[in-house]
Order: structure tokens, then sequence, then C-alpha cells
């Protein structure tokens, strides 16, 4: 089980004995410090495999703002290349990876910061897929083995995401990827294999800090 919400040192620290303890797990994790959402959404996930060898995807928060700035591939270091971290994107490409940032911020940053904010995004997609390559590599049974990558939509779609970044680093590789949507339009493709659509939840706007 990798990851996206903890960094390895945390994942670490996982036990079945420590997974059994709700209330633990979540302070060993660091979850509500960390600014996760509710962790009784996240702990059934927990629950259901405690006995899973778990590793992380997160990438500290430090590095992340470094990737806005001095770029992913900078950030990364070695096998930056593996991921295409190296490449830039077309034009056109490039304005859509800008948009979807742009619509996640709730038009709430300014132009000039989304060029860093799409670094920042292939960055965790890049630390993410080197952990779930990671945790397959580490995989000691003669039976399949499989990955789980827990994560939000925007990383685990296939057209840019950690998918994306699995099939061209291990093409060996069977790779799966699910969204989960509250909604979708009567035209709406999500670029995933599969997708689940589940009724809505009441939540605060989550645009409102941007407005202030």
């Amino acid at each position: 089980m990798v990851f996206e919400q903890i960094t390895p040192e945390l994942a670490a620290k996982i036990t079945p004995e420590l997974i059994a303890d709700i209330a633990r797990l979540e302070a060993v994790l660091e979850w509500e410090e960390r600014g996760w959402p509710d962790f009784d959404m996240y702990y059934p996930i927990f629950a259901a495999a405690p006995d899973a060898a778990y590793f992380g995807g997160g990438a500290p928060i430090a590095d992340v703002r470094r990737a806005i700035s001095e770029g992913a591939a900078s950030v990364f270091g070695d096998g930056a290349e593996m991921f295409w971290l190296n490449r830039t994107f077309s034009d056109d490409v490039q304005a859509e990876l800008e948009a979807v940032q742009r619509d996640a911020h709730c038009g709430g940053l300014p132009e000039g910061m989304l060029p860093g904010m799409v670094e920042a995004q292939r960055y965790r997609d890049a630390v993410l897929a080197r952990a779930a390559i990671a945790a397959h590599l580490e995989a000691t049974s003669d039976d399949w083995s499989p990955v789980v990558v827990i994560t939000g939509n925007g990383h685990a779609r296939n057209d840019w995401g950690v998918p994306s970044m699995l099939r061209l680093q291990r093409m060996d590789l069977a790779v799966k990827s699910v969204g989960q949507f509250e909604r979708l339009g009567p035209d709406d493709v999500p670029d995933f294999d599969h997708w689940l659509l589940t009724d809505g939840v009441e939540r605060d706007d989550p645009c409102a800090a941007f407005r202030k």
C-alpha cells in the first residue's frame, strides 16, 4: 500500500498493532497536523489490510515548494529523466495543465504562479510513482503481489498522472487507475480505467479561503 498522505518515515512506523488502534494510528501519522481530510474516511483502508507492507509516497512540503520555483527535475534529482521531468510539454498541454491548477485553486492564484504549480504536481506524481515501483520491487511473495496507491484523482488520472509515469518507466507493469466522483456531466468521460460515482456530501465551500 502506497499512500500519498504519509511520508516514508511515517510509513515505517505502521504495524498491525498500531492499525488496531485508530486514535494512535492517526496520532502517529500526524494526520490532522499535516492537513489531511478526516481520518475516518481513510482508516477503513488500513483496517482492511493490517498485514500489508506500507510505503510513504508523500513528498516533503519543503521540497514541493522548491519544485514550484526550481522545477520538478531539479528537486527530484537522480532519476528525473526516467519520469520525463526534464522534458517540457507542448504549449497546448501546458495550457491544459495550468488550467487544471487554476480551477483546483478556485482561480485564486496569480497567473505567473501556475507554471510552478504544474511543476509541483509533476514532482509529487514522480515521488508517488517512485514509491510504487519500490513497493513492487520489494514484494517477496512468489504469488502475484498487487501494489495499491492511495491518492487523489489529480494524481491518479491516466494522461499525465502517476499511471502514465509507471507505464513509461515499467512497461511490464499492469497499471489500472480508479477515479472517484460525486458528480459528472452528461458528456464527461474521465481519464481513468474505472471510476466510481457516489452520492455527494455536505461540506464547507473549498473556495471560501481564496475569496477572503
